[in-house]
C-alpha cells in the first residue's frame, strides 16, 4: 500500500481528486495519511477533515526564519512516513533537505505542458494569462517528479488542452482543471502505487 502525503496552498480541487480517485478505485493501491498546509484558512484543510484523513498546518508566518520552518515542515511530512509526497498546489518554495530526502518520491502538478510557461513566477493563474498572451492554441497539464530546480523534474505524465475563442485565464484555467489536471494526477499516483513508473537518465520509463 502506498502511503502518500498530499501538501497544499489552497482549495484544494487537485486533493479531491485524488481523495475521490481513492474512494473511487482510480488509485489503487494507495492511502492518503496527511495533507498539510502552510495556510490555515485553505479549503483543502476542511476537504482533509470530512474525509476522514489527518491535516495539519505549518505556516510560515508562525516560525522566526525560513529555516525553522523549513525544518518543521519536513517534520510534519516525515511524521505521517510517506513514500511518496504529492504537491497539490503547493504554493512553498521546497526545503533542499526535503528534496533530497524524497528524490523521485515527490510529484508535482502543474498547469501548463512543461517547458512552456513554467519556473520561476508560473503558478496559478499567471500560468494562464501568459499562455493567453502568447496566443498558444494548446496548453494543458503535466506531473512531474520534483528536482531540485523549478518545475525541472522528470516528466511522468502530460495532457494537452485545446485553447478556446473568448477564453479568459479564469475560464481557462477551470478547463485545464477539469479536462487535465485532476485526470493525469490520478492517473499518475496509481502508475506509481503499482510500481509502474522508473526514472532512468532523468526521465521517466512508463511501464503499461
Amino acid at each position: 500500500m502506498l502511503k502518500i502525503v498530499v501538501l497544499v496552498s489552497g482549495g484544494g480541487t487537485n486533493l479531491q481528486a485524488v481523495i475521490d480517485g481513492v474512494k473511487g478505485g482510480a488509485i489503487s493501491n494507495t492511502e492518503i495519511v496527511g495533507v498539510v498546509s502552510n495556510n490555515k484558512n485553505a479549503r483543502a484543510l476542511e476537504r482533509a477533515s470530512a474525509n476522514g484523513i489527518s491535516a495539519c498546518c505549518i505556516s510560515p508566518k508562525d516560525y522566526e526564519s525560513r529555516e525553522v520552518f523549513n525544518a518543521k515542515l519536513l517534520e510534519a511530512v516525515d511524521s505521517y512516513e510517506p513514500d511518496l509526497i504529492v504537491l497539490a498546489g503547493f504554493l512553498v518554495v521546497i526545503p533542499p533537505a526535503m528534496t533530497a530526502k524524497y528524490k523521485n518520491r515527490m510529484i508535482n502538478i502543474h498547469p501548463s505542458l512543461i517547458p512552456a510557461f513554467c519556473g520561476k513566477g508560473y503558478y496559478g493563474l499567471k500560468v494562464h494569462e501568459a499562455a493567453l498572451e502568447r496566443g498558444v492554441k494548446v496548453v494543458g497539464a503535466t506531473v512531474h517528479f520534483v528536482d531540485e530546480g523549478t518545475d525541472t523534474g522528470p516528466i511522468i505524465l502530460q495532457k494537452a488542452v485545446e485553447v478556446e475563442q473568448g477564453d479568459t485565464p479564469e475560464i481557462l484555467q477551470r478547463r485545464v482543471m477539469e479536462q487535465a489536471e485532476w485526470k493525469i494526477l490520478p492517473m499518475a499516483i496509481d502508475l506509481i502505487a503499482n510500481d509502474k513508473v522508473r526514472v532512468v537518465d532523468g526521465k521517466t520509463v512508463i511501464t503499461k
